[in-house]
């Protein structure tokens, strides 16, 4: 029997050309280029969260427009959806691609000299690539040579446009990558270098306001800009105003992104066994939904890439479950919680699961003190997705497991920073969680969060101590253990537990798996308010540890845990049949 020969997996790889002519798996999202283009307003302005595959549909884009691309469109094209089905404008445009990640920004002086330079070279590379098209290419080149005309080089692109009627196609990626470094860069300097910059004559807006005019004027006759964020876009204000915000429109909801449907194709086409897939997929890659009224949600293309790569590379389930590139992309989720009021929000957000909060389209940076505005700047980061529509509002969530340890990691560094005296000590953490998970002692663990992280909590931290502040504190370390899976507000049916300690899919010797309620008193609570916390949360545990989903299991235990203050507790196990045990 013939052995079939599987696709080569794109990780890392957003070079559409390279990927078709290269026998990749490339998931067809060219169907939206017949949608963008019916669109009324050919400027278009589109954002989506870190590695959400905008790199590659922006190139996609730009080889579909491109009339040097014209010879090869069935090369490329003719197996996909828009090969099929060409739409009227195809290689037709004069193709310029800005990308504005990785300018300078380490100084004033630096970051002006950098993007100028890349506005001037990739002018430059433009004209020398369609030589054969402007007529006046080459002395275009030795001009721009000679005279380091910055971004005033734009005008050049626009007059040979001009001259020989030739439509051009801005394509502008990356748009926002430098505005958190600029607006760093200004709180060191004394002086809010970002609005100098991107407002009143600033050198950014200058960029923005030449391409407005010339595409008003149709020189430019098509504009596709993506970036992470709308902050900029609004602090461009009059500079840029003539693009049509597609990014919340409910048909595009799946434009960038993986359905479940093409998760399972590109499992096919490259080879990955599913026998290797041994943890819930969606749990920890998927559930993001930009509208309420998205068909289907989408899971993060890094995020699955990575992990389909290890399962190729090592033929058996990986080790590492969570791209630790993650945490490099998300890094400035610091930077965003530098006051107290983003910080209390987010801890919020960690406690309820979730919040509900008008997604706002449009604002400038100097609002992300505002809840609304910065729970905003959290969704289109991908930190958060809509869960449900809420009112006039939206109820949203976070979108997975993966990144829902990053707000683990956070919450404990933020308070380890506020509580010095609070210690990890990484040896005997993996020996209390392994004696939970091996010995089905749930006394050493608890005792030992009790004594290193609870009892030395600052006055700040205590101001928030209640029983979803344990709970959360609770799962950061169990995290980081990584010997449990941990879930919180796990759906039993009926109800949800607060803690679900389900063995790593790596480990499956783990011999116990835990159900935790969780209850919080105050130091001064009496005996009786103790008490009946206590009968609510056996009851509660009891429903949980006989649902369907897990009754009669030897390898669960159930535990009641009941905090009094910050440093007394006491545990109710229940056995499988939920009596209490002992």
């Amino acid at each position: 029997m013939e052995t079939k020969v599987f696709k080569r997996l794109p990780y890392g790889n957003s070079d559409f050309k390279d990927i078709v002519l290269n026998n990749y798996a490339y998931v067809d999202k060219t169907r939206y280029i017949e949608m963008l283009e019916q669109e009324s307003n050919r400027n278009q302005f589109f954002i989506r969260p870190r590695k959400f595959g905008k790199s590659l549909f922006f190139m996609t884009l730009s080889y579909y427009y491109d009339l040097l691309e014209a010879e090869n469109f069935d090369k490329l094209f003719g197996d996909l959806y828009i090969g099929k089905h060409p739409t009227p404008e195809h290689n037709t445009y004069a193709v310029m691609k800005f990308d504005f990640s990785g300018l300078d920004t380490n100084s004033e002086e630096g970051f002006k000299n950098s993007f100028s330079s890349n506005v001037q070279d990739t002018v430059r590379n433009f004209f020398r690539l369609y030589e054969q098209v402007f007529s006046e290419a080459d002395l275009y080149v030795r001009q721009i040579d000679e005279e380091k005309p910055g971004i005033i080089a734009l005008q050049k692109v626009f007059a040979a446009a001009e001259q020989n009627r030739v439509k051009l196609f801005f394509f502008i990626d990356e748009y926002d990558h430098f505005a958190n470094d600029l607006i760093a860069m200004g709180n060191r300097l004394g002086k809010d270098l970002y609005k100098t910059t991107i407002s009143a004559n600033g050198l950014v807006r200058d960029f923005y306001e030449r391409i407005k005019i010339a595409a008003k004027a149709s020189t430019v006759y098509r504009t596709f800009i993506t970036g992470i964020s709308p902050v900029m876009l609004d602090n461009l204000t009059s500079g840029y105003n003539i693009a049509t915000m597609l990014t919340l429109k409910p048909g595009y909801n799946e434009m960038m992104g993986f359905t479940q449907e093409e998760v399972e194709r590109l499992m096919a086409e490259t080879g990955v066994n599913p026998a290797h897939i041994q943890v819930d997929m969606e749990a920890y890659y998927n559930g993001y939904l930009f509208h309420k009224d998205g068909k289907h949600r989408v899971y993060n293309p890094a995020m699955i890439l990575y992990f389909f790569n290890r399962v190729l590379e090592e033929n058996r389930p990986p080790l590492e479950l969570i791209d630790q590139n993650l945490k490099t992309d998300y890094g400035r989720l610091q930077k965003l919680v530098q006051n107290e009021r983003n910080r209390n929000t987010l801890i919020q957000i960690m406690k309820e699961d979730g919040v509900v909060a008008e997604i706002i389209q449009q604002f400038p940076v100097d609002v992300l003190y505002d809840d609304d505005y910065f729970v905003s700047l959290l969704f289109y980061m991908g930190l958060l997705t809509v869960r449900e529509p809420y009112l006039n509002k939206s109820r949203l969530e976070i979108p997975n497991y993966s990144i829902r340890t990053l707000y683990w990691e956070y919450i404990m560094k933020l308070t380890r920073g506020n509580s010095p005296g609070m210690t990890v000590q990484t040896r005997y953490l993996d020996e209390a969680v392994e004696a939970l998970a091996f010995e089905g002692d749930v006394q050493r663990f608890i005792r030992y969060v009790s004594e290193n992280a609870f009892g030395k909590l600052s006055d700040y931290d205590l101001i928030q101590f209640d029983e979803k502040y344990i709970k959360i504190l609770l799962l950061a370390y169990l995290f980081m253990s990584r010997i449990y899976v941990p879930m919180s507000e796990f759906e039993t049916v009926p109800g949800r537990a607060d803690i679900y300690l389900q063995r790593s899919p790596l480990l499956p010797q783990v011999k116990y798996e835990w159900l935790f309620e969780l209850k919080y008193c105050k130091t001064s609570a009496p005996a009786a308010e103790i008490a009946a916390k206590r009968e609510e949360g056996l009851e509660q545990l009891k429903k949980y540890a006989l649902s369907h989903r897990m009754k009669d299991r030897a390898d669960l235990k159930a535990a009641l845990i009941i905090f009094t203050g910050k440093d007394k507790f006491e545990i109710t196990e229940l056995d499988h049949t939920g009596i209490p045990a002992g």
